[in-house]
């Protein structure tokens, strides 16, 4: 089954460029090491459970080769990122990847086998996986994936795992705009196995949102009922992944650190739970929307 999201996978024009803003922004991030075969590297921020990735292409020519395989993610990602790059893809975690993709299946989803991955952390540390995407017949930006290396090794490969001066201990939601969520929650309801969830009115984001609550974690597929974030994403990059919002000890701590260094005030708003909110637009994050809630 679908435990969580696991991470998203946000991708950058140059990886230290990305690191250097996302440790303003009060990660911990550490390079992750290369995708052999792939032509590209990766920069990790982990919290309790789940982590923040930031991708870039290392070698141009490998990634091109790697783009044209069948059944990966890597297909596009050149023209992404020249497009002004942000969250490409939500990654979402299984434990038993072979019967989930069965049971898709059952559901006449079109999605691939199961094909094996690994990363070479900057230490030698080989970490595996194994990863599902959807195919043509429901080319949604999500994949599926099963991890072989434990959570216990896996954070082992960075310096620091935890202890973010933003106070972020876990992924809360992540948002994939579209015009028209109701359609669209149906398809991923199908995708997902679960019921489509009733819309909601989202006040930060302003847009109507159907959630599906994955473990500790929620998927939201909204369109836009006035001018905000989605409707902004929308515009400007069409249907697909915009926002993912982080679970914060302190707001307070997190915008003091991100003025310390030298971040522009962040936008701030009221969710429909009354809770506040506050978030880093694209210029500031990488292409991607990156909230922020929790005490003050």
């Amino acid at each position: 089954m679908i435990t969580r999201i696991d991470h998203v996978m946000i991708c950058a024009p140059d990886l230290p460029q990305g690191i250097e803003q996302y440790r303003k922004l009060g990660f911990n991030i550490h390079p992750g090491g290369t995708h052999p075969g792939r032509g590209t590297h990766n920069a990790i921020a982990f919290l309790q459970d789940d982590y923040v990735e930031l991708l870039a292409i290392r070698d141009q020519a490998e990634q091109l080769a790697a783009a044209g395989r069948p059944a990966n993610q890597d297909a596009g990602l050149v023209d992404f990122i020249a497009a002004g790059g942000g969250i490409r893809y939500i990654v979402l975690q299984c434990d038993d990847l072979t019967a989930e993709v069965a049971a898709m299946r059952s559901r006449g989803v079109d999605v691939s086998d199961p094909i094996d991955g690994s990363r070479l952390t900057p230490a030698g540390q080989q970490l595996r996986w194994k990863a599902a995407v959807p195919g043509p017949g429901n080319p949604l930006p999500v994949f599926f994936i099963q991890h072989l290396t434990p959570i216990g090794e896996r954070r082992n490969q960075v310096p620091l795992a935890g202890n973010h001066p933003n106070g972020v201990y876990t992924l809360e939601r992540v948002y994939i705009v579209t015009r028209d969520a109701e359609a669209d929650a149906e398809t991923y309801a199908k995708v997902l196995g679960l019921p489509r969830p009733p819309l909601q009115r989202g006040t930060v984001i302003m847009s109507d949102m159907a959630v599906f609550q994955l473990g500790p974690t929620g998927l939201g597929v909204v369109q836009p009922y006035a001018a905000g974030p989605a409707a902004d994403a929308l515009e400007r990059r069409g249907p697909g992944p915009f926002q993912a919002l982080y679970r914060t000890t302190s707001m307070g701590a997190a915008a003091r650190w991100m003025q310390e260094h030298g971040m522009p005030p962040l936008a701030r708003g009221v969710r429909n739970t009354g809770e506040l909110a506050m978030f880093a637009n694209p210029g500031d994050a990488c292409g991607a929307y990156i909230g922020f809630v929790g005490p003050e």
